[in-house]
Protein backbone atom coordinates (compact mmCIF):
# COMPACT_ATOMS: atom_id res chain seq x y z
CA UNK A 1 0.00 0.00 0.00
CA UNK A 2 2.85 1.92 0.58
CA UNK A 3 4.84 1.38 -2.13
CA UNK A 4 1.73 2.53 -4.50
CA UNK A 5 0.71 5.81 -2.89
CA UNK A 6 4.78 6.75 -3.28
CA UNK A 7 4.14 5.80 -6.53
CA UNK A 8 1.19 7.82 -7.15
CA UNK A 9 3.16 10.83 -5.07
CA UNK A 10 6.03 10.41 -7.52
CA UNK A 11 3.44 10.57 -10.84
CA UNK A 12 1.65 13.26 -9.47
CA UNK A 13 4.79 15.37 -9.13
CA UNK A 14 6.53 14.64 -12.65
CA UNK A 15 3.05 15.88 -14.16
CA UNK A 16 3.39 19.26 -11.99
CA UNK A 17 7.08 19.80 -13.23
CA UNK A 18 5.78 19.66 -16.70
CA UNK A 19 4.90 22.29 -18.37
CA UNK A 20 1.41 22.79 -20.81
CA UNK A 21 2.60 25.29 -23.72
CA UNK A 22 0.49 25.52 -26.15
CA UNK A 23 2.53 25.90 -29.76
CA UNK A 24 0.42 28.18 -32.50
CA UNK A 25 1.63 27.84 -36.11
CA UNK A 26 0.91 29.54 -39.54
CA UNK A 27 0.90 25.92 -40.84
CA UNK A 28 2.04 22.48 -40.31
CA UNK A 29 5.35 23.18 -42.11
CA UNK A 30 6.37 25.16 -39.47
CA UNK A 31 6.21 21.96 -37.42
CA UNK A 32 8.60 20.74 -39.90
CA UNK A 33 11.10 23.07 -40.37
CA UNK A 34 11.59 24.09 -36.42
CA UNK A 35 11.58 20.68 -35.54
CA UNK A 36 14.63 20.80 -33.75
CA UNK A 37 13.60 23.59 -31.33
CA UNK A 38 10.01 21.66 -30.65
CA UNK A 39 12.14 18.47 -30.31
CA UNK A 40 14.60 20.35 -27.54
CA UNK A 41 11.73 21.62 -26.07
CA UNK A 42 9.90 18.37 -25.80
CA UNK A 43 13.23 16.76 -24.04
CA UNK A 44 13.68 19.71 -21.88
CA UNK A 45 10.30 18.71 -20.36
CA UNK A 46 8.07 20.76 -21.87
CA UNK A 47 4.32 19.01 -23.28
CA UNK A 48 3.75 20.80 -26.80
CA UNK A 49 0.27 20.74 -28.10
CA UNK A 50 -0.06 22.10 -31.55
CA UNK A 51 -2.53 23.67 -32.71
CA UNK A 52 -3.13 26.20 -36.27
CA UNK A 53 -3.64 29.50 -35.22
CA UNK A 54 -6.76 30.13 -36.78
CA UNK A 55 -8.09 26.59 -35.21
CA UNK A 56 -12.03 27.27 -35.24
CA UNK A 57 -11.57 25.28 -31.94
CA UNK A 58 -8.91 27.38 -29.87
CA UNK A 59 -9.60 27.99 -26.30
CA UNK A 60 -7.18 28.88 -23.67
CA UNK A 61 -9.10 28.55 -20.44
CA UNK A 62 -11.90 26.51 -18.90
CA UNK A 63 -13.84 27.34 -16.09
CA UNK A 64 -12.07 30.11 -15.36
CA UNK A 65 -8.55 27.98 -15.15
CA UNK A 66 -6.07 28.35 -18.18
CA UNK A 67 -5.24 24.73 -19.36
CA UNK A 68 -1.75 26.42 -20.57
CA UNK A 69 1.61 27.31 -18.76
CA UNK A 70 3.32 29.10 -21.79
CA UNK A 71 2.16 29.93 -24.97
CA UNK A 72 4.72 29.74 -28.66
CA UNK A 73 3.12 32.16 -31.43
CA UNK A 74 4.95 30.94 -34.14
CA UNK A 75 1.87 32.24 -36.63
CA UNK A 76 3.44 35.81 -38.09
CA UNK A 77 1.14 36.13 -40.82
CA UNK A 78 -2.12 35.84 -38.20
CA UNK A 79 -4.60 38.56 -38.06
CA UNK A 80 -7.20 36.78 -36.16
CA UNK A 81 -7.02 34.35 -33.92
CA UNK A 82 -9.61 31.21 -34.34
CA UNK A 83 -11.76 30.07 -32.21
CA UNK A 84 -12.10 31.89 -28.29
CA UNK A 85 -8.80 32.83 -28.62
CA UNK A 86 -7.74 36.89 -29.43
CA UNK A 87 -5.21 39.31 -28.69
CA UNK A 88 -7.10 40.26 -25.76
CA UNK A 89 -7.33 36.40 -24.35
CA UNK A 90 -3.56 36.10 -24.49
CA UNK A 91 -2.67 39.93 -23.20
CA UNK A 92 -5.17 38.69 -20.15
CA UNK A 93 -3.54 35.44 -20.15
CA UNK A 94 -0.01 37.33 -19.31
CA UNK A 95 -2.14 39.50 -17.30
CA UNK A 96 -2.44 36.39 -14.81
CA UNK A 97 1.27 34.97 -15.04
CA UNK A 98 1.57 32.92 -18.17
CA UNK A 99 4.63 33.01 -20.36
CA UNK A 100 4.60 34.44 -23.62
CA UNK A 101 7.56 33.20 -27.21
CA UNK A 102 6.40 35.24 -30.19
CA UNK A 103 8.10 35.38 -33.62
CA UNK A 104 7.43 37.55 -36.09
CA UNK A 105 9.11 38.65 -39.67
CA UNK A 106 9.04 41.14 -42.15
CA UNK A 107 4.94 40.84 -42.74
CA UNK A 108 3.73 40.25 -39.16
CA UNK A 109 0.13 40.73 -38.71
CA UNK A 110 -2.04 42.61 -36.95
CA UNK A 111 -2.73 40.59 -34.17
CA UNK A 112 0.96 39.85 -33.07
CA UNK A 113 1.38 43.77 -33.56
CA UNK A 114 -1.59 44.30 -30.80
CA UNK A 115 -0.15 41.82 -28.61
CA UNK A 116 3.64 43.28 -29.30
CA UNK A 117 2.25 46.86 -28.46
CA UNK A 118 0.80 45.89 -24.89
CA UNK A 119 3.50 44.75 -23.80
CA UNK A 120 6.26 47.37 -24.51
CA UNK A 121 7.37 46.73 -28.14
CA UNK A 122 6.11 48.25 -31.45
CA UNK A 123 7.22 46.52 -34.57
CA UNK A 124 8.27 48.16 -37.52
CA UNK A 125 6.26 48.41 -40.60
CA UNK A 126 4.90 45.83 -42.74
CA UNK A 127 8.08 44.86 -45.26
CA UNK A 128 10.64 46.25 -43.26
CA UNK A 129 13.58 44.24 -42.63
CA UNK A 130 16.91 44.52 -40.55
CA UNK A 131 19.80 45.84 -43.01
CA UNK A 132 23.90 45.76 -42.26
CA UNK A 133 25.80 46.27 -45.27
CA UNK A 134 29.34 45.70 -43.06
CA UNK A 135 28.07 42.76 -41.09
CA UNK A 136 25.86 40.26 -43.37
CA UNK A 137 26.46 36.95 -43.90
CA UNK A 138 28.92 35.11 -46.78
CA UNK A 139 25.47 33.36 -47.98
CA UNK A 140 23.08 36.48 -47.99
CA UNK A 141 21.19 36.98 -51.19
CA UNK A 142 22.16 40.49 -51.99
CA UNK A 143 19.76 42.35 -50.13
CA UNK A 144 21.97 42.53 -46.78
CA UNK A 145 19.19 41.38 -44.34
CA UNK A 146 21.02 37.95 -43.62
CA UNK A 147 22.99 39.49 -41.01
CA UNK A 148 25.61 38.40 -38.38
CA UNK A 149 24.68 39.28 -34.43
CA UNK A 150 27.48 38.68 -32.13
CA UNK A 151 27.45 37.81 -28.56
CA UNK A 152 28.79 41.23 -27.72
CA UNK A 153 24.92 42.34 -28.91
CA UNK A 154 23.65 40.41 -26.35
CA UNK A 155 21.97 41.54 -22.99
CA UNK A 156 24.72 41.22 -19.87
CA UNK A 157 22.32 38.73 -18.19
CA UNK A 158 23.89 35.34 -17.66
CA UNK A 159 20.51 34.41 -15.49
CA UNK A 160 19.10 34.90 -19.64
CA UNK A 161 21.82 34.28 -21.50
CA UNK A 162 24.05 31.91 -19.79
CA UNK A 163 27.91 32.13 -20.30
CA UNK A 164 27.96 34.14 -23.64
CA UNK A 165 31.75 33.57 -24.09
CA UNK A 166 30.42 29.65 -25.25
CA UNK A 167 27.87 30.98 -27.98
CA UNK A 168 28.77 31.18 -31.52
CA UNK A 169 27.58 34.18 -33.43
CA UNK A 170 23.63 34.30 -34.17
CA UNK A 171 22.28 34.49 -37.87
CA UNK A 172 19.21 36.74 -37.85
CA UNK A 173 16.93 37.67 -40.98
CA UNK A 174 13.41 39.79 -39.90
CA UNK A 175 12.17 42.80 -39.03
CA UNK A 176 13.41 45.39 -35.88
CA UNK A 177 11.89 45.83 -33.05
CA UNK A 178 11.63 49.08 -31.13
CA UNK A 179 10.98 49.99 -27.41
CA UNK A 180 11.23 52.57 -25.00
CA UNK A 181 14.53 52.96 -23.25
CA UNK A 182 13.21 54.76 -20.52
CA UNK A 183 10.60 51.30 -19.64
CA UNK A 184 12.20 49.24 -17.33
CA UNK A 185 10.64 46.43 -17.78
CA UNK A 186 11.63 45.67 -21.63
CA UNK A 187 14.80 43.71 -21.97
CA UNK A 188 16.79 44.42 -25.54
CA UNK A 189 17.87 40.73 -25.30
CA UNK A 190 19.57 40.99 -28.55
CA UNK A 191 19.98 44.24 -30.94
CA UNK A 192 21.97 44.98 -34.47
CA UNK A 193 24.64 46.47 -34.42
CA UNK A 194 25.50 50.14 -34.97
CA UNK A 195 25.55 49.57 -38.69
CA UNK A 196 22.17 48.33 -39.06
CA UNK A 197 18.80 49.71 -39.38
CA UNK A 198 15.39 48.77 -40.23
CA UNK A 199 13.53 49.46 -43.79
CA UNK A 200 12.04 47.76 -46.89
CA UNK A 201 14.83 46.61 -48.97
CA UNK A 202 12.83 46.73 -52.04
CA UNK A 203 12.03 50.30 -51.63
CA UNK A 204 14.09 53.55 -51.84
CA UNK A 205 14.89 55.19 -49.05
CA UNK A 206 12.91 58.20 -48.23
CA UNK A 207 12.22 58.68 -45.18
CA UNK A 208 14.74 58.20 -42.02
CA UNK A 209 14.19 54.60 -40.49
CA UNK A 210 12.37 53.71 -37.51
CA UNK A 211 14.88 51.48 -35.99
CA UNK A 212 18.59 52.60 -36.51
CA UNK A 213 21.54 51.29 -35.12
CA UNK A 214 21.88 49.59 -31.62
CA UNK A 215 18.22 51.12 -31.39
CA UNK A 216 16.93 48.30 -33.77
CA UNK A 217 15.71 45.23 -31.46
CA UNK A 218 16.07 41.78 -32.62
CA UNK A 219 14.61 39.78 -29.92
CA UNK A 220 13.00 42.05 -26.57
CA UNK A 221 11.97 40.68 -23.61
CA UNK A 222 9.64 41.63 -21.18
CA UNK A 223 9.63 40.87 -17.36
CA UNK A 224 6.46 42.00 -16.46
CA UNK A 225 5.41 43.15 -12.92
CA UNK A 226 3.48 40.34 -11.80
CA UNK A 227 6.53 37.92 -12.70
CA UNK A 228 5.31 37.07 -16.20
CA UNK A 229 7.37 36.87 -19.50
CA UNK A 230 7.22 38.05 -22.45
CA UNK A 231 9.61 37.29 -25.38
CA UNK A 232 9.30 38.80 -28.63
CA UNK A 233 11.27 37.62 -31.78
CA UNK A 234 11.64 39.73 -35.27
CA UNK A 235 12.57 36.49 -36.47
CA UNK A 236 10.45 33.31 -37.20
CA UNK A 237 13.76 32.05 -39.36
CA UNK A 238 16.03 32.76 -35.76
CA UNK A 239 14.60 29.48 -34.59
CA UNK A 240 14.60 27.11 -37.59
CA UNK A 241 16.80 24.14 -38.51
CA UNK A 242 17.99 25.95 -41.20
CA UNK A 243 19.36 28.69 -38.97
CA UNK A 244 20.35 26.18 -36.20
CA UNK A 245 22.86 24.49 -38.62
CA UNK A 246 24.10 26.53 -40.88
CA UNK A 247 27.74 27.91 -41.21
CA UNK A 248 28.23 31.94 -40.20
CA UNK A 249 30.22 34.16 -41.70
CA UNK A 250 30.74 37.40 -42.37
CA UNK A 251 31.55 38.79 -45.79
CA UNK A 252 34.21 40.98 -45.04
CA UNK A 253 36.93 39.38 -43.96
CA UNK A 254 34.99 37.04 -40.96
CA UNK A 255 36.26 34.26 -39.30
CA UNK A 256 34.29 30.84 -40.56
CA UNK A 257 32.33 29.00 -37.66
CA UNK A 258 30.91 26.11 -38.76
CA UNK A 259 27.64 26.14 -36.92
CA UNK A 260 25.40 29.05 -35.57
CA UNK A 261 24.64 30.10 -31.91
CA UNK A 262 21.03 29.99 -32.65
CA UNK A 263 20.08 27.18 -31.14
CA UNK A 264 21.88 27.29 -28.13
CA UNK A 265 20.59 30.82 -27.21
CA UNK A 266 17.07 29.98 -28.75
CA UNK A 267 16.73 27.53 -25.72
CA UNK A 268 18.41 29.65 -23.45
CA UNK A 269 15.90 32.42 -24.25
CA UNK A 270 13.20 29.99 -24.02
CA UNK A 271 14.46 28.25 -20.25
CA UNK A 272 14.53 32.22 -19.20
CA UNK A 273 10.98 33.12 -20.80
CA UNK A 274 9.62 29.86 -19.22
CA UNK A 275 10.69 30.49 -15.87
CA UNK A 276 12.86 27.80 -15.79
CA UNK A 277 15.76 29.95 -14.71
CA UNK A 278 15.85 33.15 -13.09
CA UNK A 279 12.38 32.84 -10.34
CA UNK A 280 13.18 33.77 -6.77
CA UNK A 281 10.99 33.03 -3.76
CA UNK A 282 11.59 33.45 -0.06
CA UNK A 283 11.41 30.40 1.97
CA UNK A 284 11.19 31.99 5.29
CA UNK A 285 12.06 34.84 7.46
CA UNK A 286 12.95 35.49 11.25
CA UNK A 287 13.58 38.24 13.51
CA UNK A 288 14.32 38.24 16.95
CA UNK A 289 15.86 40.23 19.70
CA UNK A 290 19.73 39.72 19.77
CA UNK A 291 20.47 37.25 22.29
CA UNK A 292 17.10 35.57 21.97
CA UNK A 293 15.72 32.96 19.40
CA UNK A 294 11.88 33.97 19.01
CA UNK A 295 10.40 37.63 18.30
CA UNK A 296 8.46 39.39 20.76
CA UNK A 297 5.13 40.73 21.09
CA UNK A 298 6.93 44.50 20.40
CA UNK A 299 10.22 45.57 19.96
CA UNK A 300 11.23 48.43 22.49
CA UNK A 301 13.31 51.43 20.93
CA UNK A 302 17.21 51.10 21.16
CA UNK A 303 17.15 47.40 21.22
CA UNK A 304 19.39 44.95 18.74
CA UNK A 305 17.85 43.35 16.52
CA UNK A 306 18.51 40.08 13.66
CA UNK A 307 16.82 39.73 10.73
CA UNK A 308 17.22 36.52 8.93
CA UNK A 309 15.94 35.60 5.28
CA UNK A 310 16.21 32.56 3.19
CA UNK A 311 16.18 33.54 -0.71
CA UNK A 312 15.50 30.51 -3.18
CA UNK A 313 16.57 30.16 -7.11
CA UNK A 314 14.46 27.94 -9.66
CA UNK A 315 17.79 25.93 -11.31
CA UNK A 316 17.91 22.44 -12.68
CA UNK A 317 13.76 21.94 -12.32
CA UNK A 318 14.72 22.27 -8.37
CA UNK A 319 14.45 25.37 -5.65
CA UNK A 320 18.06 25.66 -4.39
CA UNK A 321 19.85 28.70 -2.25
CA UNK A 322 20.44 31.70 -4.08
CA UNK A 323 23.84 33.34 -3.78
CA UNK A 324 24.24 36.95 -3.83
CA UNK A 325 26.15 40.20 -2.55
CA UNK A 326 23.42 42.67 -3.02
CA UNK A 327 20.55 42.36 -1.70
CA UNK A 328 19.23 45.17 0.75
CA UNK A 329 17.06 45.27 4.16
CA UNK A 330 14.91 48.59 5.11
CA UNK A 331 13.57 49.51 8.12
CA UNK A 332 10.46 51.05 7.29
CA UNK A 333 8.08 53.43 9.07
CA UNK A 334 6.92 55.67 6.47
CA UNK A 335 10.33 56.37 5.07
CA UNK A 336 13.13 53.89 5.76
CA UNK A 337 15.11 54.80 8.98
CA UNK A 338 17.46 51.85 8.58
CA UNK A 339 18.98 50.59 5.14
CA UNK A 340 21.25 48.04 5.40
CA UNK A 341 23.27 45.34 2.98
CA UNK A 342 22.18 41.81 3.94
CA UNK A 343 25.30 39.23 4.88
CA UNK A 344 25.31 35.87 3.19
CA UNK A 345 25.47 32.89 5.31
CA UNK A 346 25.31 29.65 4.28
CA UNK A 347 22.49 27.43 2.44
CA UNK A 348 20.91 31.05 1.15
CA UNK A 349 20.20 32.78 4.41
CA UNK A 350 20.96 36.40 4.55
CA UNK A 351 21.42 38.32 7.63
CA UNK A 352 21.14 41.99 9.06
CA UNK A 353 21.85 42.68 12.49
CA UNK A 354 21.21 46.66 13.39
CA UNK A 355 19.61 48.86 16.22
CA UNK A 356 16.18 49.89 16.60
CA UNK A 357 15.59 53.63 15.99
CA UNK A 358 14.63 55.59 18.86
CA UNK A 359 11.68 56.67 17.38
CA UNK A 360 8.38 54.60 18.59
CA UNK A 361 5.72 53.14 15.88
CA UNK A 362 4.63 50.65 13.63
CA UNK A 363 7.42 49.45 11.59
CA UNK A 364 8.32 46.78 8.31
CA UNK A 365 11.34 44.75 7.73
CA UNK A 366 11.03 45.26 3.76
CA UNK A 367 13.57 43.14 1.12
CA UNK A 368 13.01 44.18 -2.51
CA UNK A 369 14.85 42.92 -4.69
CA UNK A 370 14.99 43.48 -8.65
CA UNK A 371 17.65 42.92 -11.05
CA UNK A 372 17.51 42.15 -14.92
CA UNK A 373 16.37 38.69 -16.02
CA UNK A 374 15.17 37.79 -11.90
CA UNK A 375 11.86 37.48 -11.37
CA UNK A 376 10.70 40.60 -8.54
CA UNK A 377 11.13 39.65 -5.02
CA UNK A 378 9.20 41.61 -2.29
CA UNK A 379 8.99 40.75 1.01
CA UNK A 380 7.61 42.46 4.34
CA UNK A 381 7.15 41.71 7.96
CA UNK A 382 5.52 44.26 9.62
CA UNK A 383 6.20 44.55 13.55
CA UNK A 384 5.16 47.37 16.46
CA UNK A 385 8.20 49.43 18.23
CA UNK A 386 7.38 50.62 21.51
CA UNK A 387 8.71 53.57 24.03
CA UNK A 388 10.24 52.42 27.43
CA UNK A 389 8.44 51.43 29.53
CA UNK A 390 8.53 53.94 33.07
CA UNK A 391 10.61 51.08 34.83
CA UNK A 392 13.21 50.57 32.27
CA UNK A 393 14.76 54.56 32.18
CA UNK A 394 17.82 55.40 33.71
CA UNK A 395 17.42 56.43 37.33
CA UNK A 396 20.29 59.14 36.85
CA UNK A 397 21.07 60.54 33.31
CA UNK A 398 24.43 62.25 33.02
CA UNK A 399 23.09 65.29 30.95
CA UNK A 400 21.03 65.93 33.96
CA UNK A 401 24.29 66.22 36.27
CA UNK A 402 24.58 70.13 36.84
CA UNK A 403 20.72 69.91 37.84
CA UNK A 404 21.06 67.13 40.30
CA UNK A 405 24.05 69.80 41.38
CA UNK A 406 22.10 72.73 41.88
CA UNK A 407 19.01 70.85 43.62
CA UNK A 408 21.24 69.57 46.35
CA UNK A 409 23.78 72.98 47.08
CA UNK A 410 20.36 74.48 47.17
CA UNK A 411 19.63 71.90 50.11
CA UNK A 412 22.54 72.49 51.26
CA UNK A 413 22.27 76.59 51.17
CA UNK A 414 19.00 76.24 52.93
CA UNK A 415 20.44 73.89 55.93
CA UNK A 416 22.78 76.09 56.29
CA UNK A 417 21.28 79.31 56.44
CA UNK A 418 18.73 77.26 59.19
CA UNK A 419 21.19 76.26 61.14
CA UNK A 420 22.78 79.94 61.03
CA UNK A 421 19.28 81.46 61.77
CA UNK A 422 18.39 79.06 64.45
CA UNK A 423 21.68 79.55 66.46
CA UNK A 424 21.92 83.27 65.84
CA UNK A 425 21.36 85.27 69.04
CA UNK A 426 20.44 89.18 68.68
CA UNK A 427 22.15 91.51 71.71
CA UNK A 428 19.48 92.98 73.81
CA UNK A 429 18.23 96.38 72.23
CA UNK A 430 19.85 99.57 74.49
CA UNK A 431 22.95 97.76 75.42
CA UNK A 432 25.79 99.39 74.09
CA UNK A 433 28.84 97.46 73.00
CA UNK A 434 30.91 98.36 75.97
CA UNK A 435 28.78 97.31 78.94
Amino acid sequence: MRLLIFAFSVLFMCINAQQNTLVLLDNQVVKETHSMFFRALQETGYVLTFKLADDATLHISKYGEFLYDNIIIFAPSVEEFGGQLSSDAIIKFVDNGGNLLIAGDSNTGFALREIASESGFEVDDDGAQVIDHLNYDVNDEGQHTRIVAGVENLIEADVITGDRTTLYPMLFQGTGILADPLNPLVLPILTADSTAYSYNPEQPIKDYPHAVGKNTILIAGLQARNNARVVFSGSLAFFSDEFFHAQVQKAHGGKLHEISGNQEIALRITNWVFKLKGELRVKSVKHHIAGETQPPAAYTIMEDVVYTIEIETFKNRKWQPYEATDIQLEFVRIDPFVRTTLKRKPNGAYEAKFKIPDVYGVYQFKVDYDRIGYTHLYSTTQVSVRPLQHTQYERFIPSAYPYYVSAFSMMVGVILFSIVFIHHKDEPAGKSKHE
